[in-house]
């Protein structure tokens, strides 16, 4: 699968890492499996992998996706409860809600934020927790010299365009999110949500707990 963005080349993504196991996956997102508990939703679950394993760990996982193929294959690895939905068309609550690889993908611009913010949070049980995780892409920006060229008139430097094919077929472009970790922190705020950095990753990447 060939992968690119309106700021960097086309880079391949191993069709084999959308199947991996838990040992295969970052340490964000086994940090973020180890610390789902209850009822889980699945926001984007692509081929199912974070749904399967917290499932073998016996949890009651919601899996949903606006991909009808990733459903399709969700259902035939073994995901039991797998819906074709959009995150804002989800209405039952839940103790644990994960949004993983670049969770803050889905919410396409900064304008859009406290609308999925908002929206996340009633789905919130009493106590219940979203895990989601992005990057700060502020170091795609620096020239050789550590400065940056990122132009202060234009959007947020973190909204792209994200391309994908494969095999020569394209998909269609999506608006694609990347949220540096104070911007997440104060749009919480405004809608007061608690919101705690877990850890950072290995490539300026993070993972969040929000409340």
């Amino acid at each position: 699968m060939v992968t690119s963005t309106s700021i960097s080349e086309e880079d391949e993504l191993p069709i084999s890492y959308l199947f991996r196991d838990f040992k295969d996956m970052p340490k964000l997102e086994q940090k973020a499996l180890k610390l789902a508990k209850g009822t889980v939703l699945d926001v984007g679950c692509g081929a199912g992998s974070h749904s399967l394993y917290l499932q073998n760990k016996g949890l009651s996982v919601k899996a949903i996706d606006i991909s009808a193929g990733a459903i399709a294959v969700a259902k035939n690895r073994g995901v039991k409860f797998a819906e074709l939905k959009d995150l804002l068309d989800e209405t039952e609550t839940f103790d644990t809600i994960l949004l993983l690889m670049n969770g803050t993908g889905i919410f396409q611009e900064l304008s859009e934020v406290s609308t999925y913010l908002k929206h996340l949070k009633s789905l919130l049980n009493p106590g219940g927790q979203i895990l989601i995780d992005s990057s700060d892409i502020k170091y795609m920006y620096e020239d050789e010299d550590g400065g940056l060229w990122i132009d202060t008139h234009a959007n947020y430097y973190g909204e792209l365009d994200y391309y994908l094919s494969y095999k020569g077929e394209e998909e269609t472009p999506m608006k694609w999110l990347y949220l540096d970790f104070d911007m997440l922190y104060k749009a919480c705020q405004t809608i007061e949500l608690s919101c705690d950095k877990v850890m950072d990753g290995d490539h300026f990447d993070y993972l969040a707990r929000l409340y």
